[in-house]
């Protein structure tokens, strides 16, 4: 069964659940909303989203060096509580999250902290592409809009990023896969990123 993106955006926003869990919850269901959410519930994603307003103040400050010492992360990671931030499955997310700074080389952690100035010079770049396409404003927009997301965002923001180990699903879409798992809020603080000679 094929399911529609309006109907995955409609259970993404009831629920806060990742794209790629909307879309298997809806296929379970055969598009059932009401089935759907209580898909996810049982699955303990609805519960993660809601999580993600608690404080996280506890964590691990974390390091991976990958290539034979020629590049190395730093990244700080938090979680509500020491006891969760010393499980297994807490490191292992700490260092799947390493790897793909390591591999993807994101510039900021979230969409929210990429300066206003920079996304007006990308904005800018895609108007100059289509100003010659006689394609109306509105559409235009829409356009660059795309671009933004699913081009711009994904590329320079860690959380947007498709996960180096399976494409389908992004960075944020694993975050809270392990906060349904570990039952607690985990928020990406800040990373670093440094490559010999760079």
């Amino acid at each position: 069964m094929s399911v529609s993106a309006d109907a995955v955006k409609e259970l993404r926003e009831k629920t806060g659940c990742g794209i790629m869990e909307c879309k298997q919850a809806l296929k379970e269901t055969a598009g059932d909303m009401s089935q759907a959410i209580d898909y996810l519930r049982k699955r303990g994603l609805a519960s993660a989203a809601k999580k993600s307003g608690r404080a996280a103040s506890e964590g691990l400050v974390t390091s991976y060096i990958h290539g034979g010492g020629k590049i190395g992360v730093l990244l700080e990671i938090n979680c509500e509580t020491d006891f969760v931030a010393r499980t297994d499955d807490f490191q292992e997310l700490c260092k799947e999250i390493c790897m793909q700074i390591a591999a993807a080389d994101p510039s900021y952690v979230g969409k929210e902290d990429v300066p206003a100035d920079v996304i007006a010079k990308e904005k800018e770049i895609y108007q100059a592409q289509f100003a010659d396409s006689g394609k109306p404003a509105q559409i235009v927009d829409k356009i660059i809009e795309g671009k933004l997301e699913k081009g711009f965002f994904a590329q320079v923001c860690l959380l947007e990023q498709p996960y180096i180990k399976e494409a389908s699903c992004t960075v944020k879409d694993l975050i809270v896969q392990k906060i349904a798992k570990l039952g607690e809020n985990i928020v990406v603080k800040r990373f670093t990123r440094y490559k010999l000679g760079a």
